[in-house]
Order: C-alpha cells, then structure tokens, then sequence
C-alpha cells in the first residue's frame, strides 16, 4: 500500500492546469463526459448479515494493530483506550467508469480510502476507538448525473454501510459514539441517522455527528435526522457540517444541484439556508480570525508526512451557510473550481476538530 499522505478527492484527480482551463470553458459536461460510467448498473446481492464480523472489511478497526486511521503529524499521539467508539464514513475513492460501484477488493481505491483516512478520520483518534468499513462505494461520476443507475449504486453503498453500522453497533458496547465522514460519507451518514438512529435509544448515545462536506438544509432536512444543529461549543447530541471555501467564493456548481432538490420532508431546497458549524469556534453561524485556529494539517512537497501549523486559515459563516476561509491558503494543488476547498475540509481545522471533538464528549459524560 503506498504510503504518502495525500490529500485527494476523485474530481480532482483530473482537474490538471490543462482540464482546470477546460472545466472553465465547457464547466461540468466535461468532467460528465469522463466520469459517468457508459455501462448499465450491475445489480448485486446484499453483503451477509455477518460479513462486517470479518476484520478484513475494515480500513480500520480497534482489533487491528496498524491502521490508517492511527497516523498522527508530530507532536501528536493517539490515545490508547479512548472512550469513546467511532464510525467513520470515507469520501469517494473510486474513479472507475466500467462499473458503477467500486468491488470490495479494489486495491487502487482502498489505498486512496487509507490515504483519506490519514487526513480526517485521524482527528478522532485522540477521543475514541475508530471503525472505518471498505464499502462498495458509488463511483464519482455518479454525482454528475440524474441517471436511475446513480441512485442505485447510492443504494447499493449504503448497504454497505448499513451493514457495517449494524456490527459497529454490536462491538462499540455501550461506548458513547461519535459519527463522522465527508462527502459521499456525509450522505451516507445523513440515511444512517434517518433510518437507524432518529428516534432511537441510539441517538441518546451520539456524542456528535460530523457531516462534513455535504449540505444539510435547515429548514427541509435538519428534523428528520434526529439531532439538532450544534449551537455551542460544549454541546453533545447534535450535528456539525461545513463546506469550505476561499475567497472571491463561487458556489454556483453546489447551489444549482442544491436548489433543484427537495429535503428530507420532500419540500423544496431552494433558497434554504445550509447548517454551518465554524469549527474554530463549534458554533453556528460564527466568525473567528486565523489566530482561533489551533492547527493546520499542511502537507509536505513530497506528500509523505504532514506538519500542523497554527493560526494559518480564518473562518466565518455566510449567509447561505458556506464557510469562508479568506485569501486562498496554499494547501497543495487540489482545489476545485471556485475556489472551492471541499478536499481540505477536515485538514484546514485539523485540531480544532480534534479539541472539538475531545470537548463534547466531555460534556456527554457530564450528562449523566
């Protein structure tokens, strides 16, 4: 497996200077054309009920020695039997376009997943044991297109995960647990708490829920998964999500797709506001300059290793539920159109999300 820490995220794979400038001339038709796979969606069976009892079904996994998840940048350790229990939900690792879910033993995509699994899952290694499962993921072009085939393999990769969930249930015990996961993960995540956790004794068990990198209305979705918006720094039980973004910021390829949708309660999106948590300050809706920032993840130029560098990147709300960070910061080459950071989300806050998340098990346990 290689071994570089890499910050990437499949549409950025190929947004090279020369696809960059064609992505601006042709916009999204062009990534479509590459991406969305031209084969029909090949129907599968279920994973078994008991197939997350193998620990070869997990990226990571307490009963694993070595895994991705335990890497930390210097001066940082995890923590050995943290309390708390942690399911964690990658982003898209696989840019196939000949099936539209990546198979379980897809070596190229795996090793991207541990690769992700270094830059985020990582944050919460110092509060809790981590769960990542392998999933049969939907491909990246499968959030290019309206296409039945799409859905299906959405389909098909929550099955996954909510298989995985179900023994991740079963052996965290009755450890407090903490959510988290960023795009297609965030999506998964927002199922999970719908289908498995509102309503639930699960949910009076939830430390927090990051559902990062993925939009979450407030007004149309926010009810049906269960939990509230986090609107204080100390407080558990509730979500956190943010999508960031430097300035001048243009969302326009996030709001056009987001505004043609209908929420969780099947009314429409358009025009709602977003949840946007500002992890320099686990508040709603705030602001907070660079020197709130405890640390940066910031790659090194030969993407083996990482340093934390604080004080690097502010962050404020918009309107609209986008989180600014300012003048672009220089965090490597994979930013997307419009100055969009989606890659960074976790990395740019780094260890404000690893006090974040230390600070609301805290006040889970003082719950009582």
């Amino acid at each position: 497996m290689a071994r570089k820490f890499l910050y990437a995220f499949a549409c950025l794979i190929v947004l090279t200077v020369g696809a960059a400038f064609a992505y601006r001339l042709w916009g999204v038709e062009i990534i479509r054309w590459w991406a969305v796979p031209s084969a029909r969606f090949e129907a599968q069976d279920p994973v078994a009920a008991n197939a997350y009892a193998d620990a070869k079904m997990w990226l990571a996994h307490p009963g694993r020695r070595d895994d991705a998840a335990r890497w930390t940048p210097p001066g940082y350790k995890p923590v050995a039997n943290a309390p708390a229990a942690v399911f964690y939900v990658h982003p898209t690792s696989f840019l196939g376009t000949a099936h539209w879910n990546a198979k379980l033993d897809d070596a190229e995509s795996n090793a991207r997943a541990e690769l992700f699994l270094r830059g985020q899952a990582t944050a919460f290694n110092a509060s809790g044991a981590i769960w990542a499962p392998r999933y049969r993921q939907a491909t990246f072009g499968a959030f290019l297109t309206d296409a039945n085939a799409a859905k299906q393999a959405l389909d098909l990769a929550y099955g996954d995960i909510s298989a995985a969930f179900d023994q991740f249930v079963k052996e965290a015990g009755d450890r407090p647990i903490v959510l988290a996961g960023h795009s297609q993960g965030a999506l998964h995540l927002t199922r999970l708490l719908r289908e498995k956790i509102a309503g639930t004794p699960l949910a009076k068990r939830i430390v927090a829920a990051y559902v990062v990198g993925w939009p979450i209305s407030r007004t149309t979705d926010l009810a049906a998964l269960g939990l509230p918006e986090c609107m204080s720094a100390d407080q558990a039980g509730c979500i956190l999500s943010w999508q960031s973004f430097a300035e001048p910021a243009d969302p326009t390829m996030i709001l056009e797709q987001y505004d043609k949708t209908a929420g969780f309660d099947g009314k429409p999106r358009n025009g709602t506001p977003m949840v946007c948590t500002n992890p320099l300050t686990g508040t709603a809706n705030a602001t907070a300059p660079a020197q709130a920032n405890l640390g940066t993840l910031i790659p090194s130029a030969a993407l083996d290793t990482a340093q934390v560098q604080p004080g690097a990147v502010p962050a404020r709300c918009d309107p609209r539920g986008f989180l600014l960070i300012g003048e672009p910061p220089a965090m490597g080459n994979y930013v997307l159109p419009g100055n969009n950071y989606h890659v960074y989300d976790y990395s740019l806050f780094w260890t404000n999300v690893r006090a974040d998340v230390a600070r609301r098990l805290a006040a889970f346990g003082k719950r009582g």
